[in-house]
């Protein structure tokens, strides 16, 4: 039976004060390590010295889990992981991910459309580039880095089952996957004993709730553990930003993607209600943000990314205090999906008292998504 990932957390303290993920043994820090500003190549990363005052910081700390991904900084984010835990491999948990690679690894030589994608001769190439660049015989998690709708799900969770089975793989999970996929992917490798999914990356922040349509139900349901990524909205809820500030859409992604927050007037109202409570209690904004994703139901290990140490320091005073219910409310009716947001058929949910019956018990896994969406009443 799936364990009931909604099930409260005793407060996290530190970076030591270990979680399990999903349903494993593996113990891994309540904050995850995100390596994609390890390199420069990108434009939005750090020098390999100013990264490994990143990597030195969090381990100093008990930190033990990192997340980095075949692709980032075309590769350099590996191999500088790679050559901070040597000597150290034991005392980590190291995830990395294949699929998305073609974009980004191909520049200087002929275009391969197996190089990337879902399928075993994806996994088992980028695998063995990926433990070289890591310099490791094997890496205790591996994602799928998105679901590319192009592989059959048998395909994909055999392949993967058979790393795990040469050792060269711990543990499988999913990143940027549907809720179906991730659910048929599961549901095949209970049935056939092969390795399932344990954890789940998606985006989940303040702004961005949709993850508890879908996606958290089905890992409550699997016994999967969340880690979130993109916490803090590409920065938009640092609170650096007003309504006069000017963006740059041209110099890159995030920039972009900033710009697009700017024109919705209820992330404004999110983020007054952030930057609130932040002086309320003393707290920054990004420790505010980080500390409400931390107490959602089923996430184990938030994402966060960090150029500098000042800026790794900041998120790690996210476990030193706990807001309480009250504020956790005003920041889940501020950041409430209304209307049209809602899908069908969670805008029915209200409707189940005429329907099924008044004030009937609901599994606390499901308690999320009953009692948060009810836009639908019918009568």
């Amino acid at each position: 039976m799936a364990q009931d990932s909604t099930s409260p957390v005793k407060t996290t303290k530190a970076l030591d004060d270990y979680v399990l993920l999903g349903r494993s043994g593996l113990r891994v820090s309540p904050l995850c390590l995100g390596a994609m500003t390890f390199g420069e190549s990108w434009g939005l990363g750090a020098t390999k010295e100013e990264s490994k005052k990143v990597f030195d910081l969090y381990y100093e700390k008990g930190g033990n889990f990192f997340d980095t991904s075949c692709n980032y900084n075309f590769g350099d984010s590996e191999r500088f992981l790679g050559d901070y835990v040597s000597g150290k491999r034991s005392d980590v948990v190291i995830a990395t991910k294949y699929t998305c690679n073609n974009t980004f690894m191909q520049k200087e030589r002929r275009f391969n459309p197996n190089f990337g994608g879902n399928h075993r001769k994806s996994l088992v190439e980028n695998l063995d580039e990926s433990l070289k660049r890591l310099n490791m015989s094997y890496v205790d998690i591996l994602y799928v880095h998105i679901f590319e709708y192009r592989t059959p799900i048998e395909e994909m969770m055999r392949s993967l089952d058979d790393v795990v089975r040469s050792g060269k793989v711990l543990y499988v999970a999913a990143s940027d996957i549907p809720s179906w996929a991730f659910t048929r992917g599961n549901t095949i490798a209970e049935l056939r004993g092969w390795s399932p999914f344990i954890g789940l990356q998606a985006r989940y922040n303040l702004l961005d709730r949709t993850s508890e349509f879908d996606l958290q139900p089905a890992c409550a349901e699997l016994g999967a553990g969340i880690i979130p990524w993109g916490i803090i909205a590409d920065g938009f809820l640092t609170g650096k930003y007003t309504k006069e500030s000017t963006i740059d859409i041209k110099s890159g992604y995030r920039n972009q993607a900033i710009a697009g927050h700017f024109k919705h007037e209820q992330n404004w109202k999110i983020l007054d209600e952030v930057v609130a409570i932040s002086k309320e209690i003393n707290r920054s904004p990004v420790q505010v943000s980080l500390n409400w994703i931390q107490q959602k139901p089923g996430v184990t290990s938030p994402l966060i990314g960090a150029r500098t140490v000042s800026q790794l320091e900041e998120n790690l005073k996210s476990l030193e205090f706990k807001l309480t219910p009250e504020q956790m409310k005003r920041l889940d009716d501020v950041s409430q999906p209304t209307g049209r947001e809602v899908p069908f058929p969670y805008s029915m949910t209200d409707s189940f008292d005429v329907f099924i019956g008044k004030n009937m018990q609901v599994p606390n896994k499901f308690a999320p998504i009953v009692n948060t969406y009810n836009y639908g009443r019918l009568f």
